[in-house]
C-alpha cells in the first residue's frame, strides 16, 4: 500500500504520475479474507467503477480485525481528542468467515456457520415444529448445523461462548468444541463428538413418535463421508421395517468431501439417496444451493412423513467454501457456488431488496458479532468442580431402581 497509486499510462520521460482516482492494495491474514478480489476499475485502470474502498473504511477493517474499535476516541498527550478512523466503517466482504470447526486465532473468535450450507439449514429451521416431547419435531443434527439452529431462534452469542469453552456456554458448560448445540426445549437432540451416530440414535426418537401419535417427525442430518458407518445402515433399517415403519426424515448434505478425501472413488452408488430405494424408502435428490428449490423439497418431503409415518432420504447437494481444517487447507473455494451471492443476487434482480442494503445489513451484524466477542473473551472458564456435571442422570431411568419403582407402581 502506498501513498497513490500510479497512473495507467506513461508519461513523457517513460515514468508514471501520481493518480489519486485509483490504487491498488494487497491484504493478507489477520483475519482477511483470502482469495479474494473486492472493488474494480474500468478497462483501462483509470477509475474506480465497482465497490469503491475508502481510507478511512479500509483503516477501520484493518482496526476491527485488531479487536480497536474503530469508532473510538484517544487523547493526546496534549488533550486533543482523535478518532481512531475518519467515521469509517469495516467492510464485511473483506472479513474472513470461519472455517467448518472452532477457530480462535490472535485472540479473537469467527462464527461456526457451515459455510456452504446455509441454504439448505436455514430453510430446514424455518420449516421444523418447534417445541418439546414428542408431538413436536426431534432434531438429530451434525456439527455444520449453525444455519438451522439460528433459524429455530437460537441466540448466535451462545455458539462463540462454546468456542471460547466458557462457564456461561448453555450447549455443555464449556465442556465441549465448537458445533455441539443441545437445546432440550426445541427438542435439539445433542450434537455428537463422533461423527454419524445420529443416525443410529433418531429410530428411538421416532419410534416413540409412533407410539405416541401426533404429527410429530424426527429429523436426523448428516454429511456425505459419515453414510460410509454402520450407524447410517443402522437408521435405514430399523426405520423402514416393512409394517413398523418409523416417520423419519434422512437428510444427507452431500458436499463431496469428508476432511480431504473427495467423494469421487469412495462411493459405488452414483447419489447416496440411491441408497434408500433397496430399503423401499422414497427418496430425492436435490439442489440444496437454491433455498427456493430446498424450500418446496423439505416440504413435500416432512409432508410425506408426517402423513404416512414413513421414512424419507433425501440428499441435498451442497458446496463446501471452505477446507475442512490443516489437512484441506481453509482458503475460500473460488469454484464452488456460494448459495448466499446467488441469493443476494435473485434478491436483487427482482427489486427486493439493493446491494447497498445487504451490505449494510452485513456490516451491521459483523459490528456486533465482533463486539460479543470482545464481551465472551471476558467470561470465565468452567471451575474444575463442575467437570462431573451432566455427565451422569439424576435419575435412574433403567437399571434396577427403575424396575423397583416400575414394579411398586404397578403392584398398586
Amino acid at each position: 500500500m502506498g501513498d497513490f497509486g500510479r497512473t495507467p499510462k506513461r508519461n513523457g520521460n517513460d515514468g508514471r504520475d501520481h493518480h489519486p482516482k485509483a490504487a491498488s492494495v494487497v491484504l493478507a491474514g489477520g483475519g482477511i479474507q483470502p482469495g479474494l478480489g473486492y472493488g474494480a476499475t474500468d478497462e483501462r485502470g483509470d477509475n474506480v467503477v465497482k465497490d469503491p474502498v475508502t481510507l478511512p473504511n479500509l483503516l477501520a477493517t484493518c482496526a476491527t480485525l485488531l479487536g480497536i474499535d474503530p469508532d473510538e476516541k484517544r487523547i493526546t498527550p496534549i488533550g486533543r481528542p482523535i478518532s481512531v478512523t475518519d467515521s469509517g466503517k469495516p467492510i464485511a466482504a473483506l472479513i474472513a468467515s470461519a472455517s467448518d470447526h472452532h477457530v480462535q486465532a490472535g485472540g479473537r473468535l469467527l462464527l461456526d456457520r457451515g459455510p456452504g450450507e446455509e441454504a439448505f439449514n436455514v430453510v430446514l429451521g424455518l420449516l421444523t415444529h418447534k417445541g418439546r416431547g414428542p408431538a413436536y419435531d426431534y432434531l438429530h443434527l451434525h456439527y455444520r448445523s449453525a444455519g438451522t439452529l439460528l433459524a429455530l431462534g437460537a441466540n448466535p452469542v451462545d455458539f462463540l461462548r462454546q468456542m471460547k469453552n466458557v462457564a456461561s456456554d448453555p450447549f455443555s458448560g464449556g465442556r465441549n468444541f465448537a458445533g455441539h448445540s443441545v437445546i432440550p426445549e426445541w427438542n435439539v437432540v445433542p450434537i455428537t463428538s463422533p461423527i454419524e451416530v445420529q443416525y443410529s440414535i433418531a429410530p428411538g426418537t421416532a419410534l416413540a413418535q409412533k407410539r405416541s401419535g401426533g404429527k410429530g417427525i424426527t429429523i436426523v442430518q448428516g454429511g456425505d463421508a459419515g453414510t460410509a458407518e454402520g450407524d447410517f445402515a443402522t437408521c435405514l433399517v430399523w426405520s423402514s421395517r416393512r409394517g413398523q415403519e418409523l416417520p423419519v426424515l434422512m437428510i444427507v448434505t452431500n458436499n463431496h468431501f469428508g476432511i480431504s478425501t473427495p467423494f469421487e472413488g469412495q462411493h459405488g452408488e452414483t447419489y447416496i439417496a440411491d441408497r434408500g430405494k433397496a430399503f423401499g424408502m422414497r427418496t430425492e435428490v436435490i439442489d440444496g444451493n437454491d433455498p427456493e428449490n430446498v424450500y418446496a423439497a423439505l416440504s413435500r418431503a416432512m409432508d410425506y412423513v408426517r402423513t404416512e409415518k414413513k421414512p424419507f432420504l433425501l440428499e441435498a447437494m451442497v458446496s463446501r467454501l471452505y477446507g475442512h481444517s490443516s489437512a484441506s487447507g481453509a482458503n475460500y473455494n473460488t469454484g464452488e457456488a456460494d448459495c448466499l451471492t446467488r441469493f443476494e443476487a435473485k434478491l436483487q434482480a427482482r427489486g427486493l431488496i439493493t446491494a447497498e442494503a445487504c451490505e449494510q445489513l452485513r456490516a451491521k451484524y459483523t459490528q456486533e458479532l465482533l463486539e460479543a466477542s470482545k464481551r465472551v473473551r471476558e467470561e470465565l472458564p468452567p471451575e474444575p468442580e463442575t467437570i462431573w456435571n451432566h455427565i451422569f442422570a439424576d435419575t435412574d431411568h433403567v437399571g434396577d431402581a427403575a424396575r423397583a419403582a416400575a414394579k411398586s407402581e404397578g403392584d398398586r
